[in-house]
């Protein structure tokens, strides 16, 4: 069955990456969350698309005292979700790139291990660097490669399978009968962004993918015949 991941929480309810946003996105149904983390200056991990924050100045150059109240950190954010599945996505567009990323991964990798909730988290990154990382400091937890518009699926998902990364995370418009049959032959778990066409999200659920990330989750749970949320989130990716 396609899971539903609910894109940085219902931001449209309120503030994306938030948890009124993700307490929104459990309420509304949702399988899953998916979030983005950025580090401090004294290393906490903490939730927000942007490595900016405006009026305020750059997250890896702040403490995490000098971030506004609304900003959560990343435990603080899974205890919101809880019991959905997390997408946790890996930022590495600061000031140092992808040295940042690794050092955010090996973070987030310590923070996630040793939590209960650790077998219903994704570690995702659009740097394969960073995903690399997490498993090299946890292999236990699940990680998966994201792939912009410009990339090769096909071509990715070999890639990431031989890292030894469990997902790949393409473009929805990306996702077509051969990547999935590919991704099924490999034990591969796909799950597409960010998709809110309904008419799309039905047709991703026929090709099988194991979840979409939207921005809209009633109208995704509708597009997929699932009027009611689930009483048993599943693990990401499971069966």
């Amino acid at each position: 069955m396609t899971e539903i991941f609910a894109h940085r929480g219902s931001w449209h309810l309120t503030r994306e990456n938030t948890v009124p946003a993700f307490i929104a996105a459990r309420e509304l149904g949702a399988d899953g969350v998916e979030l983005d983390v950025q580090l401090t200056a004294d290393g906490a991990v903490v939730v927000h698309h942007d490595s900016d924050l405006p009026g305020v100045g750059p997250i890896a150059a702040l403490s995490s005292k000098e971030l506004p109240d609304w900003l959560p950190t990343l435990g603080e954010a899974l205890e919101a979700c809880a019991p959905l599945a997390v997408n946790v996505e890996i930022k590495d567009e600061g000031p140092t790139g992808a040295a940042q990323g690794r050092a955010l991964a090996s973070k987030v990798a310590a923070l996630l291990s040793p939590r209960r909730e650790a077998a219903r988290i994704v570690v995702s990154s659009f740097s394969l660097s960073a995903i690399d990382e997490v498993r090299a400091c946890a292999p236990s937890l699940a990680t998966a490669l994201l792939i912009d518009v410009a990339g090769d699926p096909m071509a990715w998902l070999v890639t990431a399978h031989r890292h030894g990364h469990g997902g790949l995370h393409p473009f929805f418009l990306d996702v077509d009968e051969a990547l999935m049959k590919a991704a099924k032959a490999s034990g591969m778990a796909i799950r597409a962004w960010t998709v809110d066409d309904p008419a799309r999200i039905a047709a991703l659920a026929v090709l099988d993918v194991d979840a979409v990330i939207t921005n809209d989750v009633p109208a995704a749970l509708h597009a997929i015949g699932r009027s009611q949320p689930r009483a048993d989130p599943r693990p990401p990716g499971s069966v």
